[in-house]
This record gives structure tokens, C-alpha cells and sequence, in this order.
């Protein structure tokens, strides 16, 4: 009760007069104005506010007490008067000592000096942890015959044991500390984590007298629940200073393609709220929506790729540089797909068809949301996929990195369905295998990719990427683009690079007369590069960008080989060595939960 002063004493007695005077008016009419008067004219309200002055009064004199421990004190006293002879005064002083309301009132003077009459809480368990002690609270109850009156259920989302009712009328309900939602974290100091709701019921049967709750309240919950931290990778770069649509320049957050953002807010549907990885401690910043730079990439017009140029000197693919230097490295196979000459003509009228038809209205690459991955040294490394258009000069990327560290870097060893020639080995240059196996592998979808050449399958098997991995080295991988998503898992966690060509003028000056093998019968043919090849180049490669770039971790630009060499293999060693990779949130899901929810079923628990 807090003291007032004497002012406010003296408005207190006014109040209470003027209130008396109002319901006198009253009285004749009213039962409960009868009832409220006679409460305000009985004798023992207006000695309370006696009391209250007195107290008062003596307040302002600040008294300490001369003594903390009278009730001991008394004690040790009655005893040393014992030992000094049983007198009459000696008897009565003792007999004093030892009645009842004399104790009792040395032992309120004592938690009256020691301050110990100040209700004290619980120890929070330690089985919580710091972040979440603002927000859990401890509910006693007294247990009865009758129930609690609520009913529990497993959260099928997160595995947790929440409070499905509270029935009216019932202890908690009467309470008013445990409501529809709550989290239960303790019974009794037992933790429930992983317990099901009918082990719950056996720990709440063996409780005596009093059940305590751990609770992680319901608002609490949901805002918990809102402030995961949300992380997203930058698909695209953005200046503030070059968008004249933001709303404050000043607080808009500048970024980079591949940065990671930390997602503060999401609430507004034009500008999202986020700051850079690792400054939590800065303000958080505006930055364009998902949805704001979709609208902003498809009201763009078409830039056009190149400007028409008058037709160069013919130019030759370099598809295949084995053939250049006239190394040949086991199991170097060029993707499947680059088979045939014909296969570059098809490939690049379907980048024109892409362009014009139902393609263009993919979605451009945004923001992809990730999660931190911390490598264990005993974890295979993480599988590079190279892609890019063909001619950009992938295999040539994959081949120089592979004789730069051979221990570090391997590649799969394919699988076909020929006839082995005398100079192969098996399981060196190919593995060869039967038809009906090779067809009852691809029912299975154990091949990455695969394709058919002259009558015979050759592909690039799953467990040939398993294979290399288990080794510990780098398996290196050329796909199309649209076999990514067969290895695009957490089992792989592929770091894909895409190569792209250069613009057109680099393309004529770097490409110049190579062999293309264009099939195992004539190895020495020559194929020209035309004016239209690089310009399918081009447009092959910004096509596969726009519609695989939420897959992309790094992007090469292929001008010149050596330098193009340089940057990827210093990119692979930095990713090596990182302590922690930023992969897709998708990857991180666990089986535990699922098995969870198995074993939780959709029935609410009564306690």
C-alpha cells in the first residue's frame, strides 16, 4: 500500500466525505447505494485511515531498528535466565518469553526489520535458456480430485506440447495464468521436451499437492514465432542512389549480387526492412520487394544483346581443348548434351524460342532465402557444378582445375552401353554396362543426366558423384542447367558456377580457329563458328541467368581463359575454407519433425 502524504491524505478524507454526502441522497432508493454507505460510515474504515496517519507520521522520523534477530535474541535470553537461578521475577520473565503472541510478535518485528515479508519468486529452471527468460512464466497450482480443466496437444509444426482449451470454470480457468496456446516447457521441473502428451499425464497423476508450469505464454509464442531471424540471398544488384522510386535514399541498404541480408521486416509489400550480415548492431534499411523488382524486370523493354555488325572472319567452337593440346585425361567426357553438331542448333533455336514464346514471362531471380551451414571437417566437400552455354568453355574450366591439384579435384567416370574398345579401361575412361541396366537405372533417376549417341546411352550416374566424394575430393560436374536440379540437394549441397560469354567483340577476338569433335568417327573435323553462334551464345546465356539464377552461386565471365581460370579456382579455395556456408533454407529441413508429427496424431490430452 503506498504511503500519501498528508495533502493527499487530507484529499483522500475530502473524497471520502463527498461520496458519503452522495449516496445519503441515495439511501431511500437504492439497496446497493444503502449497502455502500453503511461500508463508508463503519467505524473501522475511518480507523484504517487513523492508522494510516500515525504510520504516516511515523515515516517521516526514518527509523531503523536497533535489532533484526529479537525472536533469537529472546531465546538466547530465557535461556541464560534459566541457568541464573529460578527466581519468581526469573519465572514470570520466562513464562512471558514463551507464550505464543510474544513469539509471534518478535517474529513480525523481525520480518518487519529484515524486509523479508516481500513475496519472492521461484527460480527460473535452468534448463531455459537466456534468450528466452523475458518471456517464460511459472504457474503453480493447487491440484485437487477434479482436473486442471484444459486439454494439451503436440504442435504439429514444431514438435512442442501447447495448450489446446481451457474449459470455463475449471482451476485453470479460475487462475487466469494458463491460456489456449501456452507452451509447456516444465511439469515439476521435468522437461517435455520430446514427450508426448500421455507421458504428461502419468507426470501430472504422481503429482502431490502443488503442479508447477514452465509456460512460454501465447503472445510470447507467436512473437517468437515472427522474429526468426530470416535470411536472404541477393540475386541482383541494387544502388539506392540510382532508384528514383525509393522512398528515403538516406535509408535504403545498398547491396551486391550473392550478399546476404538479414530480413528485419517483411510487412510492407514495396519495401522490405533489412541490414547486411553480420551488422546487427546498425540500423536496418529499406531495400525494393520480391515483388517490387518482378514488376520493375518485366515492365523493362528488351535490351537488345548486340548491335548488328557486319559478318567477322569465321571462328571455330573450343569445345574441345583435349584436342588443342592433345591431353586426354580419363573420365573427361564433355556433357552429354554437345554430342552431336546437331545439338548446337537445337539448343540455340530453343534460347530464340525461349525469348519470344512462354519463357519470357519467367520469373527473374530475386532473393533466395538461405540458412547457415557449418561444415564438419569429416563432411564430403561440396559438389561444383559448372554450367554455362555451349562454346563458353566449361569443360576447358573443368579440365585446367583438375590438373592444377588432381588430389584435390576429380570427375565422374560415365556410364555407357557400347561395345568397350581395346585402349579403354573399365571404370577409367567409362563404365559400361548393359542395355536393360543402363534403362533400369534411369526408371530409378540414378543419372544425373544421360543421353542417347549412334544407338548406345551414355550418362553421368548419381553414384559416380558418390563415388568421387567419397574419395574426399571436389567432384566437378558440367550439366545443362535444367539437370541441376537432380543433384540440388542437401546430400550434394552444390556450389553452382555459371560461366557466360564476354560481349560479341570479346567473342571474335577469343575465339579463334579450334577443333570441334563432332563425332567419334571423323576426330579432326572443323566447325565454324558463325556470326549467329555467338549471338545464340549471348542470348543462350543471359536466358539460362534469367531462368536458373536463383541457382547460381557465382558467375564467371569467360573473356579470357587464363584470368576467367584464375578467378574460379581462387573462388573454390575461398569456399573450401569457409566456416560457414550459406546454403538454401530448403536444405536444412530435418526427418526428426516429420517423425514427430507421425507419432503425435490429431486427439487433444485431458489434464
Amino acid at each position: 500500500m503506498r504511503m500519501l502524504s498528508r495533502t493527499e491524505n487530507r484529499g483522500v478524507c475530502r473524497l471520502l466525505s463527498s461520496v458519503m454526502s452522495g449516496t445519503e441522497s441515495h439511501t431511500d432508493r437504492e439497496e446497493d447505494y444503502r449497502f455502500l454507505n453503511s461500508m463508508l460510515m463503519e467505524k473501522k474504515l475511518h480507523l484504517l485511515f487513523k492508522i494510516h496517519e500515525r504510520l504516516k507520521r511515523f515515516e517521516k522520523r526514518s527509523p531503523i531498528p536497533v535489532q533484526e534477530h529479537a525472536a533469537s535474541l529472546a531465546s538466547e535470553l530465557a535461556e541464560e535466565l534459566i541457568n541464573q537461578g529460578w527466581t519468581d521475577e526469573i519465572k514470570e520473565l520466562v513464562g512471558l518469553f514463551s507464550q505464543p503472541d510474544f513469539k509471534s510478535l518478535l517474529c513480525v518485528h523481525d520480518a518487519v526489520a529484515q524486509r523479508t515479508f516481500e513475496p519472492t519468486l521461484p527460480p527460473i529452471p535452468d534448463t531455459v535458456q537466456e534468450d528466452d527468460e523475458d518471456s517464460v512464466k511459472i504457474v503453480s497450482l493447487v491440484k485437487t480430485k477434479d482436473p486442471l480443466g484444459a486439454t494439451i496437444k503436440m504442435d504439429k509444426s514444431t514438435g512442442t506440447i501447447v495448450v489446446a482449451r481451457i474449459m470455463r470454470g475449471g482451476a485453470a480457468d479460475k487462475s487466469g495464468l494458463i491460456h489456449k496456446g501456452d507452451e509447456l516447457k516444465e511439469v515439476n521441473g521435468v522437461s517435455l521436451e520430446h514427450r508426448k502428451p500421455k507421458e504428461i499425464l502419468s507426470l501430472l497423476a504422481r503429482s502431490q499437492g502443488e503442479v508447477r508450469f514452465t509456460i512460454i505464454p501465447a503472445s510470447t509464442r507467436e512473437e517468437m514465432s515472427s522474429n526468426k531471424k530470416l535470411f536472404m540471398q541477393a540475386l541482383f544488384d541494387y544502388d539506392p542512389n540510382e532508384d528514383p522510386t525509393v522512398p528515403c535514399k538516406e535509408a535504403a541498404v545498398a547491396f551486391r549480387k550473392g550478399d546476404v541480408l538479414q530480413i528485419v521486416t517483411m510487412e510492407d509489400d514495396t519495401w522490405w526492412q533489412a541490414r547486411h550480415l553480420g551488422n546487427t548492431n546498425d540500423r536496418a534499411g529499406l531495400i525494393p520487394s520480391q515483388q517490387l523488382h518482378e514488376r520493375r524486370v518485366a515492365l523493362q523493354r528488351p535490351k537488345a544483346l548486340f548491335k548488328p555488325r557486319p559478318v567477322k572472319p569465321p571462328v571455330m567452337d573450343d569445345v574441345d581443348y583435349g584436342a588443342i593440346t592433345g591431353i586426354h585425361i580419363a573420365g573427361l567426357r564433355r556433357s552429354f548434351r554437345l554430342g552431336r553438331k546437331s545439338s548446337w542448333a537445337r539448343e540455340a533455336a530453343r534460347s530464340r524460342s525461349w525469348n519470344t514464346g512462354a519463357h519470357s514471362s519467367v520469373r527473374p531471380p530475386t532473393y533466395k532465402q538461405v540458412t547457415p551451414y557449418h561444415r564438419d571437417p569429416k563432411d564430403p566437400h561440396r559438389l561444383v557444378v559448372l554450367v554455362g552455354p555451349s562454346g563458353v568453355g566449361v569443360n576447358e574450366l573443368k579440365r585446367r582445375l583438375l590438373l592444377s591439384d588432381p588430389d584435390h579435384y576429380g570427375v565422374t567416370v560415365p556410364h555407357t552401353t557400347r561395345e568397350k574398345k581395346r585402349q579403354e579401361n573399365e571404370g577409367v575412361d567409362y563404365n559400361f554396362v548393359s542395355i536393360s541396366m543402363f534403362e533400369e537405372d534411369i526408371l530409378n533417376q540414378r543419372f544425373v543426366e544421360y543421353g542417347r549417341y549412334s544407338g548406345h546411352y551414355y550418362g553421368t550416374s548419381v553414384d559416380s558423384v558418390h563415388k568421387v566424394m567419397a574419395e574426399g575430393k571436389v567432384c566437378l560436374l558440367c550439366v545443362h542447367p535444367t539437370k541441376i536440379k537432380q543433384v540440388y540437394n542437401s546430400e550434394f549441397k552444390p556450389y553452382v558456377v555459371f560461366v557466360k560469354p564476354p560481349c560479341i567483340e570479346e567473342l571474335h577476338l577469343t575465339r579463334r580457329r579450334v577443333k570441334f569433335v563432332c563425332d567419334e568417327v571423323n576426330k579432326n573435323s572443323v566447325r565454324v563458328f558463325s556470326e549467329e553462334d555467338f549471338e545464340d551464345m549471348i542470348t543462350l546465356a543471359e536466358t539460362m541467368e534469367k531462368q536458373y539464377g536463383h541457382l547460381i552461386d557465382k558467375v564467371i565471365v569467360n573473356g579470357d581463359i587464363v584470368v576467367a581460370f584464375r578467378e574460379l579456382k581462387a573462388d573454390l579455395e575461398k569456399v573450401q575454407k569457409a566456416e560457414v556456408h550459406w546454403v538454401p533454407a530448403e536444405w536444412n529441413c530435418s526427418s526428426s519433425p516429420t517423425k514427430a508429427r507421425k507419432s503425435c496424431g490429431h486427439l487433444d490430452s485431458w489434464i
